[in-house]
């Protein structure tokens, strides 16, 4: 639990007839990370988008962010292990489908401190299983907007 009494590691099981009954359920947020300059750097490097106000931090320094941000991206992969707190035991197969809306209202900066956090925003059946819908978001420590604010779909197939 954090300070504010709520789930930060717990998972949500259920199965794929359950699931219609747990829109609305959060399935709690991440343990806060500190994002690295290092980890922004690695992330350049496997993508190959090295833009200066990524990998720069000279340069950075002279943009209205005032130092290297992450990847918008980079941001979204941090969503990967909260989405991976839902679990349907009946399902064979589970797969990120994809995203139908992804907006990054405001920068990660390097040295930020962040969690990811989302809820359950809707359930439908599908030929073979269900298609989950998350509202996610990225939020940053003392910053009023989320660094990313997501609807991220699942896929689980019996």
């Amino acid at each position: 639990m954090d300070a504010a009494g709520q789930p930060t590691g717990q998972r949500t099981l259920t199965d794929l007839a359950g699931l219609p009954a747990l829109v609305g359920t959060s399935l709690g947020h991440s343990e806060w990370s500190q994002m690295t300059q290092d980890q922004v750097d690695a992330f350049a490097e496997l993508t190959g988008d090295h833009n200066f106000i990524h990998v720069d931090v000279e340069r950075a320094r002279e943009t209205p962010f005032g130092g290297t941000i992450a990847h918008g991206f980079l941001t979204l992969s941090l969503l990967a292990p909260l989405t991976q707190r839902l679990s349907v035991s009946d399902a064979a197969l589970s797969i990120n489908y994809g995203l139908d809306r992804v907006r990054f209202p405001a920068p990660l900066a390097v040295g930020s401190r962040f969690r990811a956090t989302a809820t359950i925003d809707a359930v439908t059946p599908i030929d073979g299983g269900a298609q989950v819908k998350l509202a996610a978001s990225v939020e940053v420590e003392g910053q009023l907007k989320p660094a990313l604010a997501a609807e991220c779909l699942l896929r689980f197939y019996a």
